[in-house]
């Protein structure tokens, strides 16, 4: 059992006891830039969450965001004693984030959300109702994503590839943002693999899931940190993490290759013995030793890949490193 302790929040003059002897709700949000959305995010979720429960906990992972974030997060859990920041000693990316948010987590749901206020504290109510009809996780779909065009683009794009080569049928509405049961993250959480991707993740440990509509709303600070690179990047990691289906087309490629030298070798010996003269087609010869040195070389690089990830994964470095907390992590242990 996990011993609890009994904080206070303070506000305007309001000072409210809050028993934390039994967290009920944990809402986990990595935290990257955004600084100034963090007062309102708190205020919103606070709202909503006392509509549930006068029992959770909010953890902001501040990823080591360019902006004050990391003082905001101070300043709001000295204010309310449920709010739990974690400070991780560099940039390790948003899923890294997550998951150290959910390996601090207590609640017997959790809510996983962007800091941005795009994922709308107010829907986590929606989410939940559908949560007490016998669902383990229930995820929102954007309907209506308010991003600027090539982000939607590309991010259609991207599931599309995903899709191809791992065949998980992943719809590109579908963000982090939504509520799991505590079987659910005790689960992801076993998952230590170095390639981190907690949608995915979600996906993959199966039980009852659900997916329904939830409002998008633009950001209100900044811009999005994946642009074409990093969804490319994130791409190839994900296919690669995921799927050996890209070992396999390069086989297939091969074989196709061979098959056809080895028909175009017989046309050649027609074409000798039909016409008697030899064949001069230099151009043809050097297209095709540059075009299957090209394939070669391709392949040996997917090859690469994996052998590159296996490296990653031998290393058994931490998924994340913990600079500080505003909380004691021993009393959670």
């Amino acid at each position: 059992m996990i011993p609890r302790q009994h904080g206070s929040y303070e506000r305007s003059g309001e000072k409210l006891q809050t028993p934390v002897d039994k967290v009920d709700f944990s809402v986990v949000v990595p935290v990257y830039g955004c600084s100034s959305c963090l007062y309102e995010l708190h205020e919103r979720l606070r709202s909503s969450l006392r509509t549930i429960t006068e029992n959770y906990e909010i953890i902001l992972v501040n990823d080591a965001s360019p902006t004050a974030s990391w003082e905001v997060i101070c300043e709001l859990s000295k204010q309310d004693s449920r709010v739990r920041g974690i400070n991780l000693s560099r940039n390790f990316g948003q899923h890294y984030a997550i998951t150290a948010g959910l390996d601090f987590s207590r609640g017997d749901w959790v809510v996983v959300m962007d800091c941005d206020l795009q994922d709308q504290p107010e829907e986590i109510i929606k989410l939940y109702r559908k949560a007490q009809e016998g669902f383990d996780v229930v995820v929102g779909l954007r309907t209506e994503r308010q991003d600027g065009f090539f982000k939607k683009l590309g991010s259609k794009a991207f599931y599309v590839v995903f899709d191809y080569f791992t065949s998980s049928n992943f719809d590109n509405r579908l963000g982090n943002f939504g509520v799991y049961s505590r079987r659910v993250v005790r689960s992801i959480c076993s998952m230590r693999e170095q390639n981190r991707s907690f949608g995915l993740f979600a996906l993959w440990v199966g039980f009852k899931r659900a997916e329904i509509d939830v409002l998008h709303a633009a950001r209100k600070e900044g811009r999005s940190s994946y642009n074409l690179r990093r969804l490319v990047n994130l791409a190839m990691d994900n296919i690669v993490a995921h799927s050996n289906k890209l070992l396999m087309l390069t086989v297939k490629i091969g074989f196709l290759m061979a098959m056809s030298a080895v028909l175009f070798s017989f046309w050649l010996a027609f074409r000798y013995f039909i016409s008697g003269g030899g064949v001069t087609g230099w151009t043809s010869l050097m297209v095709s030793i540059y075009f299957t040195a090209g394939l070669m070389i391709t392949c040996i690089g997917v090859v690469g890949l994996y052998v590159g990830k296996i490296f990653d994964e031998v290393k058994g470095r931490p998924l994340y490193i913990v600079q500080s907390t505003t909380f004691d992590p021993e009393q959670d242990s």
